[in-house]
């Protein structure tokens, strides 16, 4: 007797040790362009998205680290990603910052979170286990599950090759046919029911890999998109433009830049042929080429509207369950909309002679065994009003749509937050949320000190203290402090001025102007890079040159 009232009391004090921890959901979107969300400006029907921003906060200016890795290296650590070891890819360079995998002085937050209490799952993609150490894995860096793929990028209908740990784990009977999103889905749900078996707190990290390349949907879907973007590029800016002027989200004299130039293309032939060369005028294509672009980025709209869907799946499980109003969500974009790497996309299987598809196989595009991305043109729409894309240090490449709902600690429904932040806040607010403490010492190694600081005082509505945020990424620079930010690209390879705060969009270039500035900050840029393990550009940097894209082999279209 005395024994099963011991028990009662265990069970019991566990139930409310897990009622008075917040619960913790972390969603990350993988080359989510800024202005995509209905609540960002864009066209692509997000209801479940918009609905947490309204009844949370959007933030305007979320910046990332330019690219999938390092991002998710800082968000999961609270470091600037070469000090977590991975400020490049997954190669790994030998170089303390650029090794690939998170090196041993750095800790994650589901680490410190497991010790205080949590479950810590993750349900999509990793990308942080370097091709120099495999075992840098999520269980080995503290989730107790996995589920989600290893590879960079990852076929949405492809089961294969989406991973469980620990091994011994049985795999679901997801959702047939198979889509990625939705089985990531599925695991994310078992994950907290899991949780909730054992009355713990839990904190799940949903990293859905859409709407990265390939772009993968159901055929239905993405016919219904077709007739949005008939308009064209040009079209689609502008409108998102006003919309985002009408949310409050930029201020009215801002002016939207330029439509973009088409990057450098790395590793391949054509790429001198598009290096520096403007974005086509919409009006200027054929209707043939139109056609087959229409497609994709009808293609590249309904993988969001399923991202969508799926968060709303979660947001209902936890209103089920009576977990909606204590738990916190994040919601953001690794890196900027993905320009790869021409106008008009890519094809892992090509056409013909580089020739179109014919209109009888447009149907095609999206379905198993394709393989395309939507290229520089909507890569511009999709980052609406910036400047650039992923890779690259202007804003269109680090700034992240970002939504936290915490009604909890939350001052004011959809609120627009514009203090400056970075994903490695992100971390730090989610220890601080948690009461974990950050060490300076683990397994016998010293921890870097955490550099990302809580947004709790931001959420609940009071001003935090303004700080110089710095950025690298294939020799790209950036530089942000105060009004100011100096950017230098790897293609023009030097540092431009820009007043951010009058001119975001960064159409107007201030270096002659102010050239003690840019001397300031390029000094304070060489000395954090030097603090954190930043090689000068000069340095080449090892790494998988575009055309590994086809070591995912997948069957060509059928010839008609």
């Amino acid at each position: 007797m005395n024994r099963l009232f011991i028990l009662i009391l265990a069970a019991l004090s566990s139930s409310l040790v897990a009622a008075e921890k917040t619960n913790i959901v972390l969603i990350l979107a993988d080359d989510l362009g800024y202005s995509d969300l209905g609540c960002y400006g864009g066209e692509i029907k997000t209801p479940v998205l918009d609905a947490l921003a309204e009844g949370g906060l959007k933030m305007t200016q979320l910046y990332n680290s330019a690219r999938c890795c390092p991002t998710r290296a800082s968000l999961m650590t609270g470091l600037y990603p070469h000090k977590a070891g991975v400020g490049f890819m997954t190669a790994d360079n030998g170089k303390p910052g650029y090794r690939g995998f998170l090196n041993d002085h750095c800790v994650t937050t589901a680490s410190l979170l497991r010790d205080n209490g949590y479950k810590t799952y993750l349900a999509g993609k990793w990308h942080l286990r370097g091709k120099g150490n495999l075992e840098c894995t999520p269980t080995a860096r503290g989730f107790d599950e996995f589920y989600g793929p290893f590879h960079d990028y990852a076929s949405f209908y492809r089961e294969d090759i989406y991973h469980r740990l620990p091994a011994d784990r049985p795999k679901l009977k997801t959702k047939q046919p198979f889509y990625a999103t939705d089985a990531i889905t599925d695991y994310a749900l078992h994950f907290l029911d899991d949780a909730r078996k054992e009355s713990s707190p839990y904190f799940l990290y949903l990293a859905y890999n859409a709407p990265h390349f390939p772009l993968q949907a159901p055929k239905e879907l993405i016919d219904k998109y077709i007739s949005n973007y008939e308009k064209g590029w040009d079209q689609i800016r502008v409108e998102r433009f006003n919309k985002m002027l009408k949310l409050g989200l930029i201020p009215e004299d801002l002016k939207l830049s330029p439509r973009g130039l088409v990057p450098e293309v790395p590793n391949r032939n054509r790429g001198s042929a598009y290096f520096g060369k403007t974005i086509p005028l919409w009006d200027g294509l054929s209707s043939d080429r139109k056609a087959d672009l229409i497609r994709r980025m009808a293609t590249y709209a309904a993988m969001v509207e399923i991202v969508d869907q799926n968060i709303g799946r979660v947001v209902d499980d936890l209103k089920k369950n009576g977990e909606f109003d204590r738990t916190c969500i994040f919601f953001l974009s690794d890196n900027g909309a993905c320009a790869e790497w021409d106008p008009h996309g890519f094809d892992n299987n090509p056409y013909p002679n580089n020739k179109l598809y014919r209109d009888s196989e447009l149907d095609l595009m999206g379905q198993k065994d394709t393989f395309h991305s939507y290229g520089t043109g909507w890569a511009n729409a999709c980052n609406t009003p910036f400047n650039s894309y992923k890779h690259y240090t202007y804003e269109g490449g680090i700034s992240s749509p970002a939504i936290i709902h915490f009604p909890d600690q939350l001052k004011g429904q959809g609120t627009i937050q514009r203090q400056s932040a970075h994903v490695m806040d992100v971390a730090a607010t989610i220890l601080d949320i948690a009461g974990a403490n950050y060490p300076k010492n683990r397994s016998g190694k010293e921890i870097n000190p955490l550099q990302g600081r809580s947004l709790l005082p931001m959420i609940q509505g009071n001003a935090m203290e303004g700080r110089t945020l710095y950025f690298e990424h294939e020799g790209n620079r950036a530089v942000r402090d105060k009004k100011w930010k100096i950017v230098y690209s790897n293609y023009t390879q030097k540092w431009e001025l820009y007043d951010i705060i009058k001119d975001r969009s960064e159409t107007t270039n201030l270096a002659s102007n102010h050239p003690e500035i840019v001397s300031e900050l390029a000094e304070k840029w060489d000395k954090w890079a030097a603090e954190n393990f930043v090689l000068p550009s000069k340095i080449k940097l090892k790494a998988k040159g575009m055309p590994t894209i086809y070591y995912m082999k997948e069957t060509p279209p059928p010839a008609k």
